[in-house]
């Protein structure tokens, strides 16, 4: 039987101050509230309301502290998702760096295809900053906020709709993976960016966001600010597909189904945080405010 670690996206979650709940936190309308904490949720999730990531969508990233885990969003920007893979395989990510790092931003890294070749993979991408759908397409939904009027979570990534449900797009929270790109919207190729510390919203739909952090962000942020000259600059010694390496790495992820109903209660314990501690809530929580639990094998 495989042994569970919780990851620093569930972690998040278990660092407020830990106790039994002291009295009724009510709604507006008197109904009362969800009591669990965050953590009780996770715990008591049953088995079949955590799915197991496919590892041929996870991005091994190996940067001088250790790897950084991606999950790749193939519903909402499959050609993004299928251009990064075939750069993986053909060893594009080996010997580049992550080249610009602006503290509570992004860390941005690759090279551009001009300076290395591409032997299989596109030079360039059509943009895929949302996904269009003929019908509604369903999500956990939370309230909308002042960047779109839907916002919720379909199928373990953070993302918001127009108000007919018809375009979804994934949200530029904190821990994302998209692509670089210039002016021009449809010239990302072979640079890509994580965002660290606040959630750059008003980045949506403005670069395709196709992906997120699962585990090691801290390596992300133990990178080098500024280059020196006696050592080389933030270098990426590779980046693969989890599925190519299961011979040598054997990471197993699950993540928490968000259309569960164990999901929900965490946005409820999120919304009205039950802690002694706390002596005020606000009935609210951002769609960036719920990190998505996480779990590796050890």
């Amino acid at each position: 039987m495989k042994k569970y670690l919780l990851t620093v996206a569930a972690a998040m979650l278990l660092n407020g101050c830990a106790g039994q709940y002291k009295q009724s936190i009510t709604t507006q309308q008197g109904e009362p509230k969800i009591k669990h904490t965050a953590s009780d949720v996770i715990t008591k999730a049953a088995e079949d309301e955590w799915r197991v990531v496919n590892p041929q969508n996870i991005l091994k990233i190996t940067l001088p502290t250790g790897a950084t885990y991606i999950e790749l969003n193939p519903q909402l920007a499959p050609q993004h998702v299928k251009n990064i893979k075939k750069l993986a395989r053909e060893g594009f990510y080996q010997g580049t760096s992550v080249y610009r790092f602006v503290e509570g931003f992004v860390a941005q890294g690759g090279a551009s295809s001009a300076k290395k070749i591409i032997k299989t993979a596109n030079k360039s991408l059509l943009a895929e900053f949302y996904l269009t759908t003929k019908q509604p397409l369903a999500i956990t939904a939370l309230e909308g906020d002042g960047y779109a009027p839907i916002t919720g979570f379909l199928n373990g990534f953070a993302v918001a709709q127009n108000a007919l449900q018809t375009q979804t797009w994934q949200v530029h929270c904190s821990g994302i993976f998209a692509m670089a790109r210039d002016n021009d919207i449809n010239s990302a190729s072979t640079e890509f960016f994580i965002t660290i510390g606040q959630a750059p919203r008003y980045l949506d739909k403005n670069t395709t966001v196709f992906g997120r952090v699962l585990e090691g962000i801290e390596h992300v942020n133990r990178l080098e600010r500024t280059a020196r000259n006696d050592k080389e600059f933030n270098p990426i010694t590779d980046i693969q597909v989890l599925e190519d390496i299961n011979n040598s790495d054997k990471s197993v992820f699950k993540v928490m189904k968000t259309n569960s109903q164990a999901f929900k209660n965490l946005i409820a314990a999120r919304k009205n945080r039950s802690e002694p501690w706390f002596v005020h809530t606000a009935n609210y929580i951002d769609v960036c405010g719920v990190a998505i639990p996480t779990k590796r094998s050890e």
